[in-house]
């Protein structure tokens, strides 16, 4: 399996400093301050890429277990709200999953929905950490 890489330069103090991140991939770069961290900055965050890798990763696994028993889904929209408080500290992630899986129940699906947060490489990196909320369910 590949090591993936990324890298972030910070200048300055915390408050007047400013960074750039980059993704070895090429896919993003940017800039982020502490204004966009704690206020209404428009860069980037650690929060929300932590946000974007557990959302992504979620969906990936979940469509894996599905995939694995049978019912392959057609489309699985993951978003994640990460919450950050006072610390600061991480707190709390909810994922919010809405999935289209013909020919499927909802409880299964909630025990497939289940498995995949439990094992889904970003959840379990970040397991012993903030609390994870699980909200899915099927659309049509």
């Amino acid at each position: 399996m590949p090591i993936r890489h990324a890298q972030a330069q910070w200048q300055g103090t915390l408050k007047e400093g400013a960074g750039t991140l980059k993704l070895e991939s090429g896919a993003f770069e940017g800039p982020y301050t502490w204004a966009d961290r704690f206020a209404d900055g428009g860069g980037a965050n650690p929060e929300e890429l932590i946000g974007a890798a557990h959302a992504s990763c979620y969906s990936m696994f979940l469509s894996a277990v599905l995939t694995r028993n049978k019912v392959p889904p057609t489309r699985i929209d993951t978003s994640a709200a990460v919450h950050l408080e006072d610390g600061p500290t991480i707190t709390r992630i909810v994922l919010d999953v809405e999935a289209v899986v013909p020919g499927l129940d909802e409880a299964t699906f909630q025990e497939y929905a289940a498995e995949a947060k439990a094992k889904c490489p970003v959840s379990k990196a970040l397991a012993g950490g903030p609390e994870i909320v699980l909200n899915a369910r099927l659309v049509d």
